[in-house]
């Protein structure tokens, strides 16, 4: 979108993607468009992966510990976070805690990557200038369904990097309790999921993770954009790194609340064991296993893991959204 700070001498056509600079010649900037929102996206969420990946294997391994399988640990007791990373760091070495650290990256490449380039392709279309300011403007609802579509889609794709992820973060805990080892690395993962369970296997869990990866997309990118908006109008401040961490913070709790009942479900549906036929052995859907986990473990269990889950999102949010921004600044691009 349009910003006061923009450079002079770059000038933005509403009909043409905002991604997109253009000079008063009417050449592009050469780093521009769609393709450098792709590679900026996942530079910024492969950095922001570094910092906080620990909290997304600990928030997976507190979704899963109350289900039937995990109830396999000889009459070990349920732990909380800090008993989670204690125990991952003791029993499995620090490289527990970074567990398929390879999927997420890869995984970026699909999920990050393309819901950016989804979301700024509808917003371009649904965003409109006010007559009485010139500006453009992108109400509540259409950027919420803008990061709905935009999340789902990019969701739908990436999902068997999403079930490798889950399998191998959960690998430690397995070994830790005596259950032979299913993974090591991603192509195994991938080859694994596949011979066991065809190709419905690799989208397995995809409707309750589409789910949470449109609320996800809605309560990150979409809050994001709109809370830049408003921090930027009600403050009177430009854009900088005061309004993008204020942006990114509303951002990451947004999502976090939003998707973590999503995001619970998600998890032990893709982790569970399936029969020959690829049908899961604990849940027979995503309905099945929120109504299993509501009246086995209380409606509390909905948001387990939620304090690490904002732990890790918050952070996460804080850290790509100011790399990805400055990304942007150093090409020469105005803010998002």
């Amino acid at each position: 979108m349009a910003r006061e700070d923009a450079p002079q001498n770059y000038i933005r056509h509403k009909y043409l993607s905002p991604t997109i600079c253009y000079l008063d010649n009417g050449k592009t900037q050469p780093f521009s468009g769609l393709f450098a929102l792709y590679i900026n996206t996942f530079l910024g969420a492969t950095n922001a992966e570094f910092f906080t990946y620990p909290m997304d294997v600990t928030k997976t391994r507190l979704h899963l510990q109350g289900e039937a399988a995990e109830k396999l640990g000889q009459g070990k007791l349920r732990r909380g976070m800090l008993g989670t990373v204690l125990g991952i760091s003791r029993e499995e070495g620090l490289s527990g805690l970074y567990a398929g650290l390879s999927a997420m990256i890869i995984r970026n490449l699909f999920f990050n990557g393309l819901r950016m380039v989804f979301y700024d392709c509808l917003r371009s279309k649904w965003a409109y200038v006010d007559p009485g300011s010139g500006k453009d403007v992108l109400t509540v609802s259409r950027g919420f369904g803008a990061g709905c579509l935009a999340g789902c889609a990019a969701q739908f794709i990436a999902n068997p990097l999403d079930v490798v992820k889950i399998r191998m973060q959960m690998e430690g805990r397995r070994r830790a309790l005596g259950h032979p080892a299913r993974v090591s690395n991603v192509r195994q993962a991938l080859g694994d999921a596949y011979q066991h369970g065809g190709l419905r296997s690799l989208w397995k869990g995809c409707g309750p993770s589409c789910a949470r990866a449109m609320l996800m997309t809605a309560g990150d990118t979409a809050c994001y954009d709109l809370s830049k908006r408003h921090f930027m109008a009600w403050l009177q401040w430009p854009d900088g790194l005061l309004i993008q961490f204020l942006s990114s913070i509303t951002a990451g709790f947004a999502a976090s609340a939003l998707s973590t009942p999503t995001d619970v479900v998600k998890s032990r549906i893709m982790n569970q064991p399936t029969d020959k036929t690829g049908k899961g052995l604990h849940y027979k859907n995503a309905f099945d296993c929120y109504l299993k986990l509501i009246t086995q473990e209380g409606a509390t269990a909905m948001y387990k893991g939620f304090i690490p889950c904002w732990m890790r999102i918050g952070p996460w949010s804080v850290v790509f959204w100011v790399t990805f921004e400055n990304l942007r600044k150093l090409q020469g691009q105005t803010g998002f």
